[in-house]
């Protein structure tokens, strides 16, 4: 599975982000499913009622329901170490949606993600150690 993160679903929704056609494409090459958090959830429509109002929300929603993308059930168990992830992560800073895709990574063991935040993800590790492998393609990389 893949991870999704909110600027990637952003970037699908908005035809003027200019990652959009770069989400676009890896959507289109994807061979395994994405998943994603309920944070993330959150932060995806919060983002896109505010910039692209409330028929861009009702659509991702509706594509979630559709079955787009898994949720990984976070816990209780999971806050301590999402609070860890933040605490450690503060001078970037971490988000509560960021620290949660971590903990999927921990759990099912892989960090290959889509987003859009290149400098967050390329400095966090899972498992302390390893690195995301963020396979969307940056607009700006030749």
């Amino acid at each position: 599975m893949i991870l999704a993160d909110t600027g990637f679903f952003v970037a699908l929704a908005n035809p003027r982000d200019r990652w959009h056609p770069s989400a676009r494409r890896a959507l289109a090459e994807l061979k395994e499913p994405l998943i994603s958090t309920w944070p993330v959830l959150t932060e995806t429509c919060h983002l896109l009622l505010s910039r692209l109002g409330p028929d861009a929300q009702e659509r991702f929603v509706a594509s979630v329901e559709r079955g787009a993308l898994s949720l990984h059930a976070l816990e209780e168990r999971h806050v301590p170490r999402m609070r860890a992830l933040m605490e450690k992560y503060r001078a970037l800073p971490m988000d509560l949606a960021d620290a949660s895709l971590v903990i999927v990574a921990e759990e099912r063991g892989r960090g290959d993600i889509l987003s859009t935040d290149r400098r967050d993800f390329g400095a966090y590790r899972w498992k302390n150690r390893r690195p995301f492998r963020n396979l969307l393609r940056d607009p700006d990389a030749r």
